[in-house]
């Protein structure tokens, strides 16, 4: 999945047709990391913030194709803070490109439905063809009922996989991904009876389906599924009840952020579980030190992308910006990425037959590709939990099976 194999530096022109179509990252870019935190968090609209100076939009580069490009600039706290980063990551990828033949036309949401609304009303009227973002579930529906009536694509960057569909693509972090692929991971291992322990959550119903549909599908049974909210006596009594099961399952998987995971495997553990007789499996959200600082998670196995391209991407905005990225500014990159590339084809270059080939792209993150139903599949690598961070245990996809 990783793109560093296939370019050796100095070497120009950041995207080729190939085995596993376009590679969207720069010469010296890879795969990804710092996963730890729910992704489902992007899928409700924050408080909004005031108006910016970038609510009537900025243009970058000076491309003839125009794309449009949705973000919670002035949104209130982490999202004003995400809009910031991805529009950094937006102009780094125009950069590294070398001025592809696009014009960024930035517009500013507020992290509200109205505001995404206008701006994606504002991008069409400018000439957008394709639109970027917006970041918040709430949000894409009201850029979908405007882009849908000019017939213009969207690729969101939401983990809401229900406002997916007809002409709008997520480009995002889904746990579908991760649940499918760690299962996977474990049946190819030996593993067939399964337990699950989830949060009571919209992540939490999610993952439900995806580990059902995938444990199914591998020809193995699940012996214990339990939930918890927020309320300490209900997590110990599905807790208790996991714990009591655990003898007939050679698997458990665990799927919640860094902090919840802890007080989970505590709960597990004052329940009589030993959680080192069982296989562990999390999704990307196991990618933080909380986890790896909790010695009863140590030895579990999670889905997540390769994290050498995040590494490679957070040390080039480091030196440009002087500060982290947040995680969702690779997204921002490899969508404009994406739209650089597509740009060159001419014709339907945004078409569906186009967005949804079925050899998937290459970016920051590693091999994804977009389905006909707007959501995405990601080529991902199995890393095994340890004192000193994510080690591959098995290494992510070089094309998509047929």
């Amino acid at each position: 999945m990783t793109d560093s194999s296939r370019h050796s530096p100095g070497r120009s022109g950041p995207s080729r047709r190939g085995a596993v179509g376009l590679i969207l990252t720069a010469p010296w870019v890879a795969g990804c990391a710092g996963l730890g935190s729910n992704p489902f968090a992007g899928s409700d609209a924050p408080p909004p913030g005031p108006s910016g100076p970038e609510q009537q939009g900025t243009a970058l580069g000076s491309g003839q194709v125009k794309v449009g490009m949705i973000l919670p600039l002035s949104g209130a706290g982490n999202a004003g803070v995400a809009g910031t980063a991805m529009k950094n990551a937006a102009e780094m990828a125009l950069a590294e490109f070398h001025n592809p033949d696009i014009q960024l036309l930035v517009k500013d949401d507020a992290g509200t439905p109205q505001r995404a609304q206008q701006a994606a009303q504002q991008a069409v009227e400018e000439g957008a063809q394709i639109i970027l973002g917006p970041l918040f579930g709430l949000s894409v529906p009201a850029v979908a009922q405007v882009a849908r009536g000019r017939n213009v694509p969207v690729v969101a960057f939401s983990t809401d996989s229900s406002v997916a569909g007809r002409g709008v693509y997520l480009l995002s972090f889904l746990p579908e991904s991760d649940v499918t692929r760690i299962v996977d991971y474990a049946a190819g291992t030996g593993k067939r009876s399964f337990a699950a322990l989830l949060p009571e959550n919209a992540y939490g119903n999610v993952v439900e389906v995806a580990f059902k549909q995938a444990v199914a599908r591998k020809g193995g049974r699940v012996v214990a599924f339990e939930k918890y909210g927020a309320d300490a006596t209900q997590m110990q009594g599905a807790a208790r009840n996991v714990a009591q099961a655990l003898p007939s399952a050679d698997a458990l998987l665990l799927a919640d952020d860094g902090d919840a995971l802890a007080r989970v495997s505590e709960t597990l553990r004052a329940s009589g579980a030993d959680l080192k007789r069982v296989q562990l499996l999390g999704t990307g959200l196991w990618d933080s030190p909380r986890v790896f600082g909790d010695t009863a998670l140590q030895g579990g196995v999670y889905a997540a992308p390769d994290p050498s391209g995040y590494r490679a991407f957070a040390k080039r905005y480091r030196a440009k910006y002087g500060q982290d990225p947040v995680r969702t500014a690779t997204l921002a990159y490899d969508s404009v990425a994406l739209v650089a590339a597509l740009a060159k084809q001419g014709g339907q270059r945004f078409s569906p037959e186009v967005l949804t080939n079925p050899s998937g792209f290459t970016g920051i993150d590693g091999l994804f590709r977009f389905r006909a139903d707007g959501t995405n599949e990601r080529g991902l690598a199995v890393l095994r939990a340890t004192a000193g961070g994510g080690q591959i245990v098995s290494g992510s996809p070089k094309s998509f099976g047929a």
